[in-house]
């Protein structure tokens, strides 16, 4: 198991709910969410080995509440039109990046012709990783599948190839690694929501853990 950007394991083996890095304080007239620090490196955070996942193999899978499947291979995936984003990055762990550099696809692209009903979405993950969120997250030109950081192709450390963004949430929901897509009628838990964290994670409301 290889969560996405949330703390990691304590000896036990439990995932830890810790309160993340020392950093530095709050800029002056910068937009930080509560409890939240700059950062200008981009922090690494697994609580398991990095998925070596390549390209002539990958594939995106999206399922329906009725079962109904859509795939797209690498090439479709490129293949499709591309979206630039420049976004800020919030880690619950309470680091925050400003203006990172991002070039993927839209889910409004990938959903566009995929009829469904469902309000929830359980996002899979090479490595065995998930998260959930409200379909509406993804949409409105909320979220990408992001293959490209910074010009270059997406190093596996950070979610390469391909790993879901979806910044307006804590960094957990942006899923590294992504494979799958299900959409549901009922919400269902992912990983790091099942051991105590919130199943939304709105970082302006500091959403971190259930009953926050």
């Amino acid at each position: 198991m290889t969560p996405s950007d949330a703390p990691g394991t304590d000896p036990s083996g439990t995932p830890a709910l810790t309160p993340g890095f020392h950093g530095r304080p709050r800029p002056s007239g910068v937009a930080l969410p509560p409890g939240q620090y700059e950062v200008h490196d981009f922090p690494v955070l697994s609580a398991g080995p990095t998925p070596n996942v390549d390209t002539a193999h990958w594939q995106l899978e999206v399922r329906t509440e009725d079962h109904a499947t859509w795939r797209w291979t690498w090439a479709e995936l490129l293949a499709l039109p591309q979206d630039d984003a420049v976004v800020d990055l919030h880690c619950v762990t309470r680091w925050s990046k400003f203006g990172t550099r991002w070039r993927g696809v839209s889910l409004d692209v990938l959903l566009a012709d995929v009829p469904s009903a469902a309000q929830y979405a359980l996002v899979g993950c090479y490595g065995g990783y998930t998260t959930n969120l409200p379909v509406a997250d993804l949409l409105g030109g909320r979220a990408w599948i992001a293959h490209t950081y910074d010009g270059r192709p997406l190093d596996p450390l950070h979610g390469g190839p391909a790993r879901l963004l979806v910044p307006h949430l804590y960094l957990w929901k942006s899923a590294k690694w992504v494979r799958s897509i299900t959409l549901l009628r009922d919400d269902q838990r992912g990983f790091w929501e099942r051991y105590g964290y919130h199943d939304y994670g709105d970082p302006w409301r500091e959403q971190r853990y259930q009953g926050d």
